[in-house]
């Protein structure tokens, strides 16, 4: 009998039509038979396991930079040849999110104090903004929860946070759409010249933003972290807007698919959200358990810095892992009947937000917009149901990211 071919990197991803119609098939294959996966096609391991998972990205010596990996790693090939070249130089490579020390913690942490601080004071303009979205839909027709709620929240609360001005929040929102094809890896010469020419735009708006709020700085996050800087933050123009275009980026597409995957999870398990109408004190643990059933995102990386094992598997200096956050948050190891959707679950934390040192700097944020605006669906739909129950879900093909389509409810 031959072997059974164990799935590599590529059938991790919604080129995979199966992987997109159920990806915790093939996750639950290789956590089971080989948890520590080494692709040789894509040349990088595939970490299944939640207590490795959670192992390596809890190491803070671990490196982030695909310039650090071997040369075979697809992946880390793919973020090499990202051609920024069309930013200015000193925005050029200055994401966070690939970076390594002593830079990334140099920029990180000012600018995440700033970002939680100014997070804490922006619950009343959150709600604000998810009242808006739900004011302008017609319930008395069936609606598209995506197009209509889940996907325009984000980027209009985090425009506000940052301090956009009104007039300019269309032409913002398609900037973001735009930039947010940085993270398509399989993306189209039409979508590179399109995420090329949307990241100019942005780029030279949050100059202009920086620049107005020097002059006259007003009650946002921009006028925030010009403020940390000037007191001494060792912090360059070109890193702050880098830094706030890529919160922009993913913390749009990510909190946009937290919103629709909860709301589908509680559709499609009315016994979970009679429990939390019961109890609204319940939505913090159910957008944690949303988080770990339904995680927005699929995997994070590191590579190795030194000879090491990860489950007993050798791991060599420049080798690159591949973390699943979705295959580590449905560890039956880890969480008791992982299959099931739970909001008073008891258990070990879960990974979706990655872990260590780069642990996602938008995780607050994404954590009280989920919160409220979960809340507000329902409270705003008390009767809303699947528009057809039977009805195939199409779920979007951005290879590494878990979000739908569309999503057509009935209240």
């Amino acid at each position: 009998m031959a072997e059974e071919q164990l799935p590599g990197l590529v059938d991790l991803t919604p080129v995979n039509p199966a992987f997109n119609d159920d990806p915790h098939k093939p996750l639950k294959t290789l956590r089971d038979k080989c948890p520590v996966y080494r692709d040789a096609n894509a040349g990088l391991f595939i970490l299944t396991r939640y207590n490795d998972v959670r192992g390596v990205l809890s190491d803070t010596s671990m490196w982030r930079s695909p310039e650090l990996a071997e040369e075979c790693s697809v992946l880390d090939q793919a973020l090499r040849r990202q051609d920024e070249s069309a930013l200015p130089a000193d925005e050029q490579k200055k994401g966070i999110l690939l970076m390594d020390e002593p830079d990334h913690m140099r920029i990180r942490e000012p600018i995440a104090k700033a970002l939680y601080k100014r997070v804490a004071k922006s619950k009343a303009l959150l709600q604000q903004v998810i009242d808006e979205k739900l004011d302008a839909i017609d319930p008395t027709k069936p609606f598209d929860a995506m197009a209509e709620f889940a996907l325009l929240v984000p980027v209009d609360a985090i425009a506000r946070i940052l301090g956009v001005d009104n007039s300019r929040l269309k032409e913002f929102r398609e900037w973001s759409e735009g930039v947010i094809l940085s993270l398509n890896t399989f993306r189209t010469e039409e979508e590179t010249a399109q995420l090329k020419r949307c990241g100019i735009a942005l780029s030279n708006y949050m100059r202009e933003l920086m620049h107005a709020r020097r002059k006259a700085p007003k009650d946002d996050l921009v006028s925030d972290i010009i403020a940390v800087q000037a007191q001494g933050a060792n912090l360059t123009d070109g890193e702050i807007s880098a830094t706030l275009q890529g919160l922009l980026v993913g913390g749009n597409l990510t909190t946009t698919d937290l919103i629709g995957n909860a709301i589908l999870a509680f559709l499609k398990n009315p016994g979970e959200l009679a429990k939390l109408k019961a109890d609204p004190s319940l939505i913090n643990s159910a957008v944690e358990e949303v988080l770990r059933y339904e995680s927005p995102v699929d995997i994070t990386t590191r590579i190795a810095p030194r000879e090491m094992e990860v489950g007993k598997c050798p791991v060599h200096p420049h080798q690159s892992m591949v973390m699943s956050l979705r295959g580590a948050n449905r560890d039956p190891e880890a969480f008791e009947n992982p299959d099931r959707f739970d909001i008073s679950r008891k258990g070990p934390p879960h990974v979706a937000f990655g872990g260590g040192l780069h642990l996602c700097i938008g995780a607050p944020l994404a954590r009280i917009e989920a919160q409220a605006a979960i809340l507000s669906f329902f409270t705003r739909f008390p009767n809303v149901r699947l528009a057809d129950p039977h009805a195939k879900l199409e779920w979007r093909t951005l290879p590494f990211f878990r979000g739908l389509k569309k999503l057509t409810v009935a209240a």
